[in-house]
């Protein structure tokens, strides 16, 4: 197979045609599918889930490969086992010594060359749970036979992932990615390697364009954020990359080489402008600037999530933080027409004039009681106090009331199939707070809407919003998520570089687990238990487009290549370079050439995460 892009963000586009797919012979007829192989071994114990293959002089097995093999049993009849290959072996047969290699190879010593597969049982039909005899021919399933092996012929709901190693499609049971039967997907490996993004944005894309939601395709939706630069904002973009090999691989797997047909773009507003331009500097048309007013910070309750450390709900002063909270959605009283707010006769119009006065009430002896709780302590107060001071830097361009508000500057799912809110500008305490405050306001949503439509939602670095350790608002949410997003019809994709480092129950909730390519030390981790130690190994070498694709119903994880992106993931793959949005990403537009921020505004605050005391 050839890589046609190295980058880290692709897919990879297999070379090798796909075997003669002939239909597949009944179990146990003389007239096989496919020639044979070799033969079941003798000499190695074969039981009804792992067997060993001999393969003939003139053929080959490789990993991944799906195999079958048929028994006659007494008063049963045939009795098919099929497997995949998970690992091949090849050996001198009569050399005694290592060096005998030469003396072989010179042909002074006899010996035979002998290649040897491992087989996994995939399925046994019908259920009688015999070991395959030795001596029995094996050979390549293909056609129905290869489906019935892999039960792609139960899924009566299919969604094609990539390729296989023989170049046809692998299929996941939308059943188990829906909440019919289970929910969410995990997707590991190591960042910039095992194009983990591009997986997740290819699994969505084929989710919606294959056919298999039907007519629920209307109301199902996607919300992203992105992280990682500003290439996802061209999905909606054709990619000028691709070729008709490309386009090839698509057709085989059911799909339309083309962009996603609705996508929205929101991104933060430029710091220190009172315009409400999108702070993106790649695509200067078709993005909205978003942003939370003071008085929807009061009455919703935001100030928690100011507060998303893990580390933080150990600390004292969330008792304050829950007092202040209770407070502000009490107390505040609308003032304006942009979302200002009015405290004990003070008009507040910014973070900054917010966090002053949640500030000076805190730390006024006659207010204390009433803003902070009884009987909390000035080094509580002072930490709350620290805390929320360190905040301003990567707060203040989110919560304000001097931009004239706009309908289109609040994230929302429902105009747009695919919805990307672009993180990347902003300090990783902002982004905390973007996320946990949208997850939660569409997790309500949803509750109120009843699930009707499907919620896709992709995150990427999974393992900084819900760690392992600890507990805060972001981590409640994505947890309540897992737990209970099935009957919401909320999906977590959720990616992560080490599955090792996220919080247990996230992982344990993913019907679907998916790794590229593993860092050694992470892929020895009993996370990674589901893979044979075949695979272990070998998604340490995994090149850029191969996963390993792991789904209840098959027992074995599976090798998938999936295609080049057919939208653009950079300015120069979209045909416009990036200049103008498409007609279908709507929202307030920015000028062409928008004023930078500063860099220095960039830098990561000194303060922004203060010893927990």
């Amino acid at each position: 197979m050839t890589v046609t892009e190295t980058g880290g963000r692709g897919g990879a586009t297999p070379n090798g045609a796909a075997p003669g797919a002939a239909a597949a012979a009944a179990p146990g007829a003389d007239t096989l599918s496919s020639p044979p192989v070799g033969r079941v071994m003798g000499t190695e114990e074969t039981t009804p889930l792992l067997f060993h293959v001999a393969l003939d002089g003139d053929s080959y097995l490789q990993l991944d490969d799906v195999v079958v093999t048929v028994r006659q049993v007494p008063g049963i009849g045939p009795v098919m086992t099929a497997g995949v290959v998970t690992q091949v072996e090849a050996r001198h047969e009569g050399a005694s010594f290592d060096s005998d290699v030469f003396l072989i190879a010179e042909g002074v010593l006899p010996a035979q060359v002998q290649e040897i597969a491992e087989v996994t049982t995939t399925r046994v039909e019908p259920e009688i749970y015999v070991p395959p005899r030795p001596g029995a021919l094996v050979r390549r399933a293909t056609g129905d036979e290869r489906a019935t092996a892999l039960y792609f012929d139960q899924m009566d709901r299919r969604v094609p992932v990539g390729l296989g190693r023989d170049g046809t499609p692998i299929y996941v049971n939308l059943e188990f990615l829906d909440g019919t039967r289970g929910a969410h997907v995990s997707i590991s490996g190591i960042s910039g390697v095992a194009t983990k993004t591009s997986f997740a944005l290819f699994l969505l894309y084929s989710i919606f364009r294959c056919g298999v939601l039907g007519r629920a395709a209307v109301n199902a939706k996607a919300l992203v954020f992105s992280v990682k630069g500003e290439d996802l904002l061209f999905l909606d973009h054709p990619n000028n990359r691709l070729t008709d090999e490309i386009r090839n691989v698509y057709d085989r797997l059911g799909l339309p080489a083309e962009p996603f047909a609705s996508a929205g773009f929101y991104a933060p507003p430029m710091p220190a402008d009172t315009t409400g331009r999108p702070n993106v500097a790649t695509r200067t048309s078709g993005v909205s600037a978003f942003w939370w007013t003071p008085l929807e910070f009061c009455q919703g309750e935001l100030l928690p999530y100011v507060f998303a450390d893990a580390e933080d709900d150990r600390q004292q002063y969330t008792m304050v933080v829950h007092q202040v909270t209770n407070r502000l959605r009490q107390d505040a009283v609308p003032y304006g027409d942009d979302g200002a707010v009015k405290l004990e006769g003070e008009v507040l119009k910014t973070y900054e004039n917010l966090v002053d006065f949640i500030i000076e009430r805190v730390n006024d002896e006659d207010a204390r009681v009433r803003w902070a709780g009884q009987a909390t302590g000035a080094g509580t107060v002072n930490a709350f106090v620290r805390r929320l001071r360190s905040s301003l830097r990567a707060l203040r361009p989110l919560i304000r009331a001097d931009i004239t508000d706009a309908p289109g500057r609040r994230v929302s799912t429902a105009d747009h199939q695919v919805t990307v809110v672009d993180l990347h500008n902003l300090p990783e305490r902002a982004q905390r707070f973007v996320v946990g405050v949208v997850l939660a306001a569409e997790t309500r949503r949803k509750e109120e809407a009843g699930p009707g439509g499907l919620l896709f939602t992709m995150l990427d670095e999974l393992n900084k919003y819900a760690p392992r350790d600890g507990t805060s608002p972001i981590k409640e949410v994505l947890l309540d998520i897992a737990e209970r997003g099935r009957s919401l019809g909320i999906i977590l994709i959720g990616a992560q570089q080490t599955a090792s480092e996220v919080e247990r129950r996230i992982i344990a909730n993913s019907a679907i687990r998916v790794v590229g390519r593993l860092d050694p030390a992470e892929a020895s981790r009993p996370e990674y238990g589901f893979l044979p130690p075949g695979q272990r190994a070998r998604a340490t070498l995994a090149k850029p487009g191969t996963m390993f694709v792991t789904q209840p119903e098959i027992p074995v994880p599976l090798a998938v290549t999936f295609p080049f992106p057919a939208w653009a993931t950079r300015p120069s793959e979209s045909a416009d370079g990036g200049a103008a949005g498409s007609p279908t990403a709507t929202g307030s537009a920015s000028p062409a050439t928008p004023a930078r921020p500063d860099p220095f505004t960039l830098l990561p605050d000194p303060d922004d995460d203060p010893p927990p005391f």
